[in-house]
């Protein structure tokens, strides 16, 4: 396909999406699915042009004037091809398949215009509803932190020390330009894509089909450092889903830990299986939604809670998500955040260990829940995040936002500060 192809084929799945509120995954699919003369490179291109849009909509129309569906479309191409206006017009020269261009004035607008001016929801590529709610969360530099999580991400690995090292997987992964993460000492990276590129499917490597390493992001993998499962603990993984930190606990701990493996999600839970054989996972348990845990209460060193959020901390990688989220979807999921931490926290043996995260960046979901367990629940204690990390993360620099809170605090990543998706991590003590 030529470029005026690839422009029309985004915005019918921008106009898809929004005539038939559907997820940008399954617009994508549907199109590849009606049009098989795409090729992979053509579907990685119009995807890219996709996201792009979700991913910038807000700012990206006020450049242009206009939030018309081929303004966002042409907008989104020239920012990441960096062609100048001409350029464009010459590449679809003669191509009936393209579309009808912007008049010369928002092309100009477009090229010449800033966001100087911009409502701070617009500049920041957010809904109007979130503009406070962000800024609660992250500071007087909120709009700047939104905007990194309207870029693209990069691909996230976890090397899987049970059975490799990284220098063995960053040799074998060589062709990609894969380097090792910034914080995690077991994480790769392969740069985000630019322009019309794809990342590599990694999993069809021999390392990764052999068990060595595992995509995650590093914002994961630092959240499952900072939990620190250690040698002869037991451990319990509550809300475990797919596995990615119940892989990682093991890993950290050299298969020495007892870690136990639940969540009452039956269909989430499914692939946990084939990864905990492929890891060479030997120390974990896994325990149906309908399994008796009672045994376990008041039994475990560390219990991890990786809770059900918003995934406001996502965007980058679901950028649909950011204009589908509601304030009910926000309170609804606090509701479900209080009861699976009074649920996790019985299972804490007295001197035990809670670790509490999110993939999202709103406080509501975050240190508010926090403070509100701990004003429901007596017997518990903060402790100091950033302690933890400088502990357990010695040569990596304080990239989080930390909040205090009494004599302990609790740690945001975001792009801009760690490079990673957006996580929150804290540490609770039971006394």
């Amino acid at each position: 396909m030529r470029l005026g192809g690839r422009l029309a084929a985004a915005i019918e799945v921008l106009d898809d999406m929004a005539a038939r509120r559907r997820p940008v995954a399954d617009s994508l699919k549907d199109w590849g699915l009606s049009h098989r003369f795409a090729g992979s490179g053509d579907r990685s291109a119009i995807g890219n042009l996709v996201y792009d849009v979700l991913r910038q909509r807000r700012s990206l129309a006020y450049r242009m004037g206009s939030d018309e569906t081929r303004f966002l479309v042409v907008g989104a191409c020239l920012d990441s091809s960096g062609m100048a206006i001409d350029e464009l017009r010459a590449a679809l020269a003669g191509d009936r398949f393209a579309p009808t261009l912007p008049d010369d004035e928002p092309l100009r607008r477009f090229s010449d215009g800033t966001l100087d001016g911009a409502a701070p929801a617009v500049a920041a590529d957010v809904p109007d509803w979130l503009a406070d709610a962000l800024e609660r969360s992250l500071g007087a530099d909120w709009i700047e932190e939104a905007r990194a999580l309207s870029a693209r991400p990069p691909l996230d690995m976890r090397v899987n020390t049970l059975k490799a090292t990284p220098d063995e997987v960053l040799g074998e992964l060589a062709p990609f330009q894969a380097e090792p993460t910034p914080i995690s000492p077991v994480g790769l990276r392969i740069a985000p894509i630019a322009g019309e590129g794809r990342h590599p499917n990694v999993q069809v490597e021999r390392g990764f089909q052999m068990g060595g390493f595992e995509i995650q992001d590093e914002g994961s993998q630092i959240a499952a450092i900072l939990s620190g499962a250690k040698t002869g603990e037991r451990v319990l993984d509550y809300c475990a889903g797919a596995g990615g930190k119940t892989l990682a606990l093991a890993a950290a701990s050299g298969n020495e830990a007892e870690i136990h493996a639940f969540d009452a999600d039956r269909q989430r839970l499914a692939p946990i299986w084939d990864r905990l054989a492929r890891a060479g996972a030997t120390s974990v348990t896994v325990h149906a939604p309908r399994d008796d845990l009672s045994p376990l209460h008041g039994t475990m060193d560390l219990v991890v809670v990786d809770a059900p959020c918003t995934g406001a901390g996502t965007w980058r990688r679901r950028p649909d998500a950011k204009w589908r989220l509601t304030e009910a979807q926000v309170a609804k999921r606090t509701g479900e955040q209080d009861k699976v931490l009074d649920a996790a926290s019985r299972f804490a043996r007295s001197g035990g260990r809670l670790a509490y995260i999110t993939c999202s960046v709103l406080r509501e979901e975050n240190a508010a829940r926090v403070e509100a367990f701990l004003e429901r629940t007596p017997g518990w204690r903060l402790l100091d995040a950033e302690s933890v990390w400088a502990e357990r993360l010695p040569s990596a620099p304080p990239a989080y936002h930390a909040e205090r809170m009494g004599e302990g605090s609790v740690l945001t990543l975001t792009p801009r500060r760690s490079g990673t998706d957006g996580f929150f991590f804290v540490l609770l003590e039971k006394v």
